[in-house]
């Protein structure tokens, strides 16, 4: 992946944390209930299964498992910094906030569990048709 690609991904994975942070006000979903958090964090986590397929299934197939680890590393590494900046930091909660905000910390592994699994499931593209 060439410079420009990874801060493209860079940018678009704080651009998504920056809507997720707004869409959280104003207590960054704190102000929800368990179950409603519990139930958006499901379907989130199949519409992130069904961008993977979407996302992975173009391009090329000798590029399938990089993209998909570069895609992992960009949409968890950037929101795990910047939740630890806001809640742990700015908010106070220190390594608590893993804790607290337990909807958002999942999606520190999720990513990772998806996306990997998704590349090599699809294969190549000659088994495929």
């Amino acid at each position: 992946m060439s410079p420009r690609h990874h801060l493209t991904l860079l940018l678009q994975a704080i651009g998504g944390w920056g809507v997720f942070w707004l869409a959280g006000w104003p207590s960054y979903y704190q102000q929800y209930s368990v179950i409603t958090m519990a139930i958006a964090s499901i379907l989130l986590s199949v519409v992130i299964s069904l961008a993977a397929i979407v996302v992975l299934r173009g391009g090329r197939d000798d590029t399938r498992r990089k993209r998909a680890f570069w895609l992992s590393v960009y949409f968890t590494l950037p929101f795990a910094a910047l939740d630890a900046l806001y809640c742990g930091w700015y908010l106070g909660h220190g390594a608590d906030f893993l804790f607290r905000y337990w909807y958002l910390s999942i999606f520190y592994v999720t990513p990772w569990l998806t996306f990997l699994p998704t590349a090599v499931l699809l294969g190549p593209r000659s088994a495929r048709l």
